[in-house]
Order: structure tokens, then C-alpha cells, then sequence
């Protein structure tokens, strides 16, 4: 199953996702890259479920409030819109859909949801809530009509555990996130083991890995937490890592519809083993012995636990029995030289009178299974790894953008899209626009300046250029920013030096992006509605300014921070355009 997330224009951990609908009058089904992602992933398995998750909401929906509960038939408008729209724009079915990322649930917003995704034909679809920890269990026991409503109980980062109200409520239940580590053979071991054990231990049959690629700058926050990862778009450099084979242990053996058998449990020397079949008379085992200190996760604290080598002999009964081999495919993470063994067929293991033995070490993972369509697929060797362009730039004359956003441009607070400024005869026809002129109902600590960041998070010295441009009369702002130090959910922290020029004609220097450490000020003659030049040059410690080719401020010392990202935004959420940006560094 793939989960996305219902992009929001707020920040919801490494940067913001637009969304469908900024406005209320406004709705566009193709920003943003989930759409994409979704048919992509169709493209290679037809038969995966589509998630959808909101993590923020713009702030239409909230009528002035932080919060999307108060007028619950605008918010489920919002969220059918986004079902709706992703079939009739996109055919995708969308099969599953969430309440609120990691927030309050509210039992009136999701009984009116279900009312009217049946209402409206969408039966089918079915509502997880409420991702975060167990507490919908107890109010779906007391509350009859809230646990019509909801048919999957999902919590995030549980443990391989669940409670007692869980259970009681009698539907399916999943770790709707988890994982969340970094992409070594570590975190190989903590995806190996929770795969398994939220079965084991927890009764949970879906879990759900956060994320699925690390494709963010990797001095954002959670750097490498994905199942693999490809954060070089400007090179093609990616890397397939450990936990994408862990995966392959179980998603290449069962689809959508297979269910777990219930022969499962723990080894007795450590680590635990799961059965899943298609009801068609194909079984797959998966088997695992991961130890402690090579399966830690992220979250929460693991409890100390053992494991060791040992002998296990495995009874298949009932229609198994008359099974006479099974495939096999090995992984064994290596923790001492860093050259694991991942997902290698081996010889089948014949299986006698219903019963076969194996030896096993720590640290591995078996898959045995009737079917034999398992392949380790082959990949084209990736190109070299390479810095983000030190001399770079962006005109963003594009006609028809595939995506809405420019590429390599890391929206942390705030949404900068693709606009074709029809208004202005001259150059500046084809623009970067940032949209968002409402607080997002955030998730986060979303700034409360917008904010993009690009580049390399090592540069030191570096002159950028951009054209500006003010929508905002009387108080709009924007600026351009070095050695940027913070983004994802610290963008509120967030340190450089910033060259901001405002509608009033005043400028400002600043060493944070929340404008408290004022390094310089004066007046520089900006106007609203009008193309301007700025430059800001930092080498060493010092740094200097342009306005339209002329010097308007020089050697301002800038000591901290010492590197960082090059950056663009506005002062507040409002509209602003830029071209032909501009950036040398090193």
C-alpha cells in the first residue's frame, strides 16, 4: 500500500506539500508530486491500496481558528474534493483515508465524513483513525456510531504493541507510521523486526514505513529516513538501500487480500516468525532474528531482549501439509564489515511429511514461500554522487511545468509555484509565485514568513541575485538569504544572514529569518508593484548588498551561522513573485 499526504500548504516535517484547494473558490488537482507518485506506484502493482492523510490544512477551512473540527462539513468538503478529484482527474481510486495526522481527533468530524463519502458513492472507501496512539478505541466502545464509521484502528510508532480497547473494538488494526530511521543495515533490523513483531505481539496486519524515499535535503530534519534514498536530483545520484530489500522479504510474497494465518509467535531463542496466505493454497513464512542493538528504531525505547543462534523446525498442517518445497530468499545484515547478504535466493528446502528445520544465525531474514516469482531486480548503476551546482540558476520560463513547483526550491513555510504573469509586458512573463496568503492550519511551528530553501547546506561564500517583485502595498516584504541553517519543522529557529527589502521603501539585514537580530537597517526606495534587482554577497564574515546593480549596503559582519543554504520568501503570507534567480557559491 502506498499512504500520501494530502498536501495542505503548511509544513508537516521536511518541507510543506500545496494544496488542492489554497482557496476556497480555488481548486487544482495536479500541484504537488503525490499524483504522480500515486500513478507511478500503480503503474508497477495495479492491485496497491492508495492512503490518503492530511497533515495540515489551508487555512480557509478554519474561519480564523488553528483548528478544522469547528465547521466539520467544510473539512470533509475539502478531503471529498481531494478523493474526487484524484479519480476524476488522475483515475485513482483512493481506498483509504485519514482524519488528522498525529493530532486530536474529533468523533462529529468523522461520523460526518462517513455520512457523506456514502452519501456520495464512496462506500468503498474505508476511514482510518485516527494515527497517533490507541485512544480512538475507547471512545469507538462507548460511541456505536463512531465505530460504524471507522473500520481501520491505525497508530504510529507503537511498539510492536497495542491495548486491550483495541482489540475489544474487533477491526482491523495497523501501525499506520512507523520506522522512521536512518537507512542502514540498523535501520534495516528495526524495519525487519517491527514488520514481523506488529503481528506477533500486536495483532497489527499493515505496517506502513515513514517515509518511502528520502528525497529532501539531507541537513533537513530526519535526513535518510526513507526506505531508500535519492536526494540528488541534479545528478541522478540515488541509492538503494538496506531496508528496500527487508521489504521485498515480505511485499514481493503476499498482495492485497492475502491474510495472516494465525501460526505465528516468537523463536525460542529470539526473534519471531509470521504466515500469510492467498486462500488459493500459496503460503509465505517470513522469519526474523534480529537483535537488539541492530534493530533499534527511532522510537519508542526498545527493552532489552535476546537473541542467539538456534535450530527451528517448522510443522505445516492441515492443506500445507501436502506442500513438498518451499523458495527461499536470505538477507543477513552485516554489522562488522558492512557487506550484508540481502535478498539472495537460495535452494529450495524440501519439505518432508509437513515438516522442514532451519539453522539460523542472529540477524537474519528468511522468506520461504510456494511462489516462485521472487527476483532481486536489477538497476542501472546510478550516476556518481555529486554537490548541488555551485553556479546555478533558474529564469523559470517554463510553458508547461510538469510540476507545479521549480525544481531543486525546498518550500518550508509557505507554497512558491509556476505563474505566468500575464499582466507584465516585459520580461518577467514566466515567474515563481508564492500563494499561500493565510496561515495554513499547521501541524508544526510553521514560521510566520514563507520561506524556500535551495542549494548546499556546506556553502560558505556565496553572491546571490534575484528580480523581486511586491504584490503587498504598504506592508509587503521579501528577501534573499545565505548560509540558511534550519528548515522541516525547526524553520521557526532558523538562522542566516537575510537581505529583506519592504513595500515602505525601508531594507532590513537580519540574522534570522524571524527578523529579532537586526545587523543592519535604512531606507533603499522599494516600491510595491515594481521589478526589482536584489544581490547579497557574503564572503568570510562579512557581508554586503545590491539594489538594481548599486551598492546599498556593505561589510555588515556575519559571523554565525558559517554555512548554510541560499533561500528566498516574504515577509508574511502574502503574494510575491521572483525570477531569474541566481546563485555562486562555495
Amino acid at each position: 500500500m502506498l499512504k500520501v499526504e494530502i498536501g495542505g500548504d503548511g509544513q508537516s516535517t521536511d518541507g510543506t506539500e500545496p494544496s488542492h484547494m489554497h482557496y476556497e473558490n480555488d481548486e487544482n488537482y495536479f500541484r504537488g508530486y503525490e499524483w504522480w507518485l500515486m500513478k507511478e506506484a500503480k503503474k508497477r502493482n495495479p492491485n496497491i491500496k492508495l492512503i490518503g492523510l492530511p497533515w495540515t490544512f489551508p487555512g480557509w477551512i478554519g474561519r480564523g481558528e488553528n483548528w478544522p473540527y469547528d465547521y466539520p462539513d467544510v473539512t470533509v468538503y475539502y478531503v471529498v474534493s481531494w478523493i474526487s478529484g484524484a479519480k476524476q482527474y488522475h483515475d485513482l481510486d483512493i481506498d483509504y483515508i485519514g482524519i488528522w495526522n498525529e493530532r486530536s481527533f474529533n468523533s462529529k468530524y468523522i461520523k460526518v465524513l462517513r455520512h457523506t463519502l456514502d452519501r456520495v458513492g464512496l462506500k468503498n472507501i474505508g476511514i482510518i483513525a485516527a494515527d497517533g496512539n490507541w485512544n480512538i478505541s475507547r471512545a469507538m466502545l462507548v460511541d456505536p456510531y463512531l465505530n460504524d464509521a471507522v473500520q481501520i484502528v491505525g497508530a504510529h510508532y507503537p511498539g510492536t504493541k497495542t491495548v486491550g480497547a483495541a482489540l475489544l473494538t474487533k477491526k482491523k488494526l495497523w501501525s499506520s507510521e512507523d520506522y522512521s530511521t536512518f537507512n542502514d543495515e540498523v535501520g534495516a533490523g528495526c524495519w525487519a523486526r517491527v514488520m514481523n513483531q506488529n503481528y506477533v505481539n500486536g495483532n497489527m496486519s499493515a505496517t506502513i514505513a515513514w517515509n518511502l524515499v528520502a528525497s529532501y535535503y539531507e541537513k533537513l530534519p530526519f535526513g535518510r529516513n526513507g526506505l531508500m534514498t535519492a536526494q540528488e536530483p541534479w545528478s541522478g545520484h540515488y541509492k538503494v538501500e538496506p531496508p528496500i530489500w527487508i521489504t521485498a522479504h515480505t511485499t514481493q510474497f503476499t498482495q492485497p487480500g492475502w491474510t495472516y494465518l494465525q501460526a505465528d509467535g516468537h523463536l525460542k531463542k529470539g526473534g519471531s516468525y509470521v504466515a500469510l496466505t492467498d486462500g488459493l493454497g500459496n503460503l509465505t513464512i517470513i522469519i526474523e532474528t534480529m537483535t537488539h542493538n541492530h534493530s533499534e528504531c527511532i522510537r519508542p525505547r526498545l527493552l532489552p531482549f535476546s537473541v542467539s543462534s538456534q535450530k527451528a523446525t517448522f510443522y505445516l498442517k492441515g492443506t500445507f501439509s501436502k506442500v513438498k518445497a518451499l523458495q527461499v530468499w536470505y538477507s543477513k545484515l552485516d554489522f562488522e564489515s558492512a557487506n550484508s547478504t540481502l535478498f539472495q535466493p537460495l535452494s529450495p528446502i524440501e519439505v518432508f511429511e509437513g515438516t522442514f528445520t532451519l539453522n539460523l544465525d542472529v540477524d537474519e531474514v528468511y522468506t520461504l514461500t510456494t511462489l516462485k516469482t521472487g527476483q532481486k531486480y536489477m538497476y542501472r548503476e546510478p550516476p556518481p554522487s555529486q554537490p548541488f551546482p555551485s553556479n546555478y540558476k533558474d529564469d523559470f520560463n517554463i510553458r508547461n511545468p510538469a510540476f507545479s513547483e521549480a525544481p531543486n526550491f525546498a518550500d518550508q513555510t509557505g507554497v512558491f509555484e509556476y505563474f505566468v504573469n500575464t499582466s507584465d509586458p516585459g520580461d518577467h512573463v514566466y515567474t515563481l509565485r508564492q500563494v499561500v496568503i493565510q496561515r495554513p492550519i499547521t501541524w508544526s511551528s510553521d514560521a510566520d514568513q514563507t520561506i524556500s530553501i535551495i542549494g548546499d547546506s556546506n556553502w560558505v561564500n556565496m553572491i546571490i541575485t534575484c528580480d523581486i517583485y511586491i504584490e503587498r502595498p504598504h506592508d509587503g516584504g521579501v528577501f534573499i538569504a545565505g548560509r540558511v541553517d534550519n528548515g522541516g519543522i525547526y524553520v521557526r529557529r532558523t538562522k542566516g544572514i537575510f537581505f529583506w527589502v519592504f513595500a515602505d521603501g525601508t531594507y532590513r539585514v537580519t540574522g534570522d529569518l524571524a527578523r529579532k537580530v537586526v545587523l543592519m537597517k535604512g531606507l533603499a526606495g522599494v516600491r510595491d508593484r515594481t521589478w526589482h534587482t536584489l544581490t547579497l554577497a557574503l564572503k568570510g564574515s562579512s557581508a554586503s548588498g545590491w539594489l538594481n546593480g548599486y551598492p546599498l549596503w556593505e561589510n555588515v559582519p556575519a559571523f554565525k551561522p558559517s554555512n548554510g543554504w541560499a533561500a528566498i520568501g516574504t515577509r508574511s503570507f502574502e503574494f510575491a513573485q521572483f525570477d531569474n534567480f541566481h546563485v555562486e557559491a562555495s
